[in-house]
């Protein structure tokens, strides 16, 4: 009778200790953009990609929903694009469970512009390297508009938050290798490997001077034999250099989520060790 007692009063303490919302596992969550979460079947079709790529069940994840208004504080110093709130589209899922490396997954038959490889570039610019994340969208989209619900994905995860400045140099430069991939025409796989390559040499050798990212850029240009325009050039050194004078702030970040993206835990509320510790409690009566 008194472990029953016992067993009812820490359930009682359980409930008594779940804020509401509470998700069954805080290391994934789920934004939508508000255009894909307003409408019914939008999110069912999002839904069903993410269930069926992670094996999850979608229902235990925790969700946030990404507005025009987040979108336009990055992309509006950016591109000068102003987004609607029935543009939002696309849609992610960062998973802190499998953190071993960062991966992205992302759904080509929706994602038109954007590949796996330039969010791994952009993000590990924002210093973020693990996690898996996956991107689609109920109907067509470049995908640019994902990247914020990414960042914004990781810092719920993490429950800290990302420098403005870095945001806004990693979505530069998504926004800035897509408009090369519009005018060009040149292969955005080949554009995101040409990209790694310049920001590890500059990275390296710490460059900073403009003139001297330009001629790196030139030089893997014709190594890879990649037609971009000067103008193309230019813009990609401006963002390269954006992200190389954030590097401060980057490693500020780094250090703060160092630990929780290594091992794969977040701040979030866990049941586990609750549940070892009532358990150990009741047999121990």
């Amino acid at each position: 009778m008194r472990k029953i007692t016992i067993a009812v009063l820490a359930l009682i303490i359980v409930g008594m200790l779940i804020p509401t919302g509470f998700s069954a596992d805080s290391n994934v969550v789920i934004t939508y953009g508000e255009t894909t979460y307003g409408n019914s079947n939008y999110k069912s079709i999002v839904d069903s990609f993410f269930s069926s790529q992670t094996g999850m069940d979608i229902g235990n994840a925790g969700s946030k929903i990404i507005t025009a208004d987040q979108v336009n504080q990055i992309s509006g110093g950016i591109s000068g694009k102003t987004y609607n709130s029935n543009q939002i589209l696309s849609s992610a899922l960062v998973d802190l469970n499998d953190n071993d490396n960062l991966q992205v997954s992302v759904d080509k038959s929706k994602i038109t512009t954007i590949t796996g490889d330039m969010y791994i570039s952009a993000l590990k610019s924002a210093g973020i390297t693990a996690g898996h994340v996956y991107v689609t969208s109920p109907v067509s989209a470049t995908g640019e508009s994902a990247l914020a619900g990414i960042m914004n994905s990781y810092e719920e995860v993490t429950d800290v938050e990302i420098p403005e400045t870095v945001k806004q140099a990693a979505s530069d430069e998504i926004y800035t290798e897509a408009q090369i991939v519009d005018n060009s025409g040149v292969d955005a796989d080949r554009l995101s490997d040409l990209v790694d390559q310049v920001k590890n040499e500059v990275s390296d050798k710490n460059v900073t001077d403009h003139d001297t990212i330009v001629n790196i850029i030139n030089n893997y240009v014709q190594t890879n034999n990649i037609n971009i325009t000067n103008v193309d050039i230019e813009n990609l050194a401006n963002s390269i250099e954006q992200v190389q004078n954030v590097q401060g702030d980057v490693n500020y970040y780094k250090e703060q989520v160092g630990d929780l993206l290594n091992n794969g835990t977040s701040s979030g509320f866990s049941l586990d060790g609750l549940f070892d510790w009532i358990k150990s409690f009741i047999n121990g009566i």
